[in-house]
């Protein structure tokens, strides 16, 4: 639920996708009841706007990731969210409501932490602290920039290492957060995960214990799974150590 509401042009807004996701709903039903407001809206003005015209509602379009293709999405304040959600019944879309509400208040605290200096003082005082800001997440910064500037696929054992993690420790993590399974000597994701790019199975020849040649599959990391396991990791309080000494410090 963390992404309900994203900042577009200096707003908290929502998208139709989002809504429809959240509340269970055909996205085409969602641009179709947002439509219907807007039409219905016509001759009504609220301080001399009309639906039409104010900020309440913004089409857009986005790329579908499957096949590339253009559609069309709106994306809506919280004035605008609230005419929508009017319209949603039921336990479930009260407590979804009450979700986007506390999500749209959060990230409206965040927009109004954001200081606009009026004196040099200020200005140069600001400056210094964004200064300081950016020392401090240099490290993160490092660490991402080069983790999406290898396009080749990672060794499980190359990313525990940079989390502290020997490979089996870190193995055993990510089964114990849902993320794999274990089949026979090969470490798999779970469904949820599968067919997303995240990894890449590859042949690996090695020695048995009678010295005969053997092979078996072993699963890499493309950028796209290192990208998810590094979110999804630090959404659970776990960064790599380069942030840990950061963090520290």
């Amino acid at each position: 639920m963390n992404d309900l509401v994203i900042m577009k042009n200096q707003q908290a807004v929502t998208s139709s996708l989002q809504v429809a996701k959240t509340f269970g709903k055909n996205h085409q039903h969602v641009l179709r009841d947002i439509d219907l407001l807007i039409s219905k809206s016509e001759g009504v003005s609220n301080s001399g706007q009309t639906l039409m015209d104010s900020p309440m509602f913004s089409h857009s379009m986005y790329v579908h990731p499957q096949n590339e293709q253009k559609y069309p999405v709106v994306y809506m304040n919280r004035d605008g969210f609230t005419l929508l959600a009017m319209g949603f019944t039921g336990s479930k879309a009260l407590e979804f409501k009450l979700k986007y509400i506390q999500a749209f208040n959060e990230m409206e605290k965040q927009v109004n932490r954001f200081e606009v200096p009026t004196t040099l003082p200020e200005a140069l005082r600001m400056a210094a602290d964004q200064a300081e800001q950016i020392t401090i997440m240099k490290p993160k910064a490092d660490y991402t920039d080069q983790m999406l500037a290898n396009p080749g696929l990672e060794a499980t054992s190359v990313i525990a290492k940079n989390y502290g993690y020997s490979t089996r420790e870190f193995n055993k993590l990510l089964h114990g957060l849902g993320i794999q399974y274990k089949q026979g000597k090969t470490w798999l994701l779970y469904a949820t995960y599968q067919d997303k790019g995240y990894t890449h199975i590859e042949p690996f020849p090695y020695k048995d214990s009678h010295g005969l040649e053997q092979v078996r599959n072993t699963m890499k990391w493309t950028q796209a799974g290192q990208r998810f396991l590094y979110d999804f990791l630090k959404s659970k309080g776990i960064v790599p150590k380069v942030e840990q000494i950061t963090q520290e410090a």
